[in-house]
């Protein structure tokens, strides 16, 4: 009995590409301003807080890290997702708030923000905006809409100021 004979594949080394690193196209740069250790007050100067914005996991991810001053301690994950052109926030917090917010740049804004959901039985949107106000401030505004978007109330707004 003739076994079949076994061919062989002559071996090639595999070709090394070399990619661009990740994460570093300009769009991933659009929230840089909000990188940095910050004072957090109301526009009247009331202390409201400390946030710590950092660029951990490959700078590809902006994480903040929320301490206010009435004991609140939140964190957000910030991204600009390159498939959908679009920057995504994820917010969490001791009082078991938790936002999926995601916008982009308006001018100089950007401005994120969720899907209607259900806040206390009522529909709403939120919807945040910072807006540098030059290297060493940013202006954080956070509304909420309960028709649809066509009105906001304000529900926070925070002066940033860098701490050095």
């Amino acid at each position: 009995m003739q076994g079949k004979r076994k061919q062989t594949v002559p071996c090639i080394p595999a070709l090394v590409v070399a990619r661009p690193a990740p994460c570093t196209a300009p769009a991933y740069r659009q929230f840089d301003f909000w990188l940095g250790d910050w004072i957090v007050t109301t526009p009247d100067g009331r202390p409201a807080g400390t946030n710590l914005v950092t660029r951990p996991l490959g700078q590809c991810v902006l994480q903040e890290h929320w301490q206010g001053e009435g004991g609140s301690v939140g964190e957000s994950y910030n991204i600009f997702d390159s498939v959908s052109r679009h920057w995504h926030q994820t917010w969490v917090d001791n009082g078991g708030t938790y936002l999926s917010l995601e916008g982009g740049l308006v001018g100089n804004d950007m401005v994120l923000t969720g899907p209607e959901r259900v806040v206390r039985g009522a529909k709403s949107i939120d919807r945040i905006t910072w807006t540098p106000k030059g290297p060493d401030e940013v202006h954080q505004v956070s509304d909420r809409s309960a028709d649809g978007g066509m009105t906001w109330t304000n529900l926070f707004h925070g002066v940033y100021k860098r701490r050095h």
